[in-house]
């Protein structure tokens, strides 16, 4: 199974059962954060240019910490998450930011 969310570009954006295992396993300080994960792709507080056409959703959880998931938009009408982490990490002045909100 897939939860389906849409991205900011109006993309659908899978996160499989496989890709969530993968994320736990890798970030287990992630395991209750399934639905939050979904959010921040739909609802984002940013989105960065990632490596290789990937994008990057952030939302602030507290200050200066960030959910971040990696997805990618294969098309208009397909994407998929990648991976997710939480990061302190962030430099605005070093990334190209793609969707802000306001």
């Amino acid at each position: 199974m897939a939860e389906i969310v849409i991205s900011k570009n109006n993309v659908p954006i899978r996160l499989t059962d496989e890709r969530w295992l993968h994320i736990v396993e890798n970030h287990d300080d992630l395991a209750g954060y399934y639905d939050e994960v979904l959010a921040t792709v739909e609802e984002p507080d940013y989105i960065l240019q990632g490596y290789r056409d990937a994008k990057i959703a952030l939302r602030e959880i507290k200050k200066q910490k960030f959910l971040a998931v990696i997805f990618k938009e294969l098309s208009k009408k397909e994407g998929f998450v990648i991976t997710a982490y939480f990061t302190t990490k962030i430099r605005f002045d070093k990334e190209k930011i793609l969707w802000q909100k306001m």
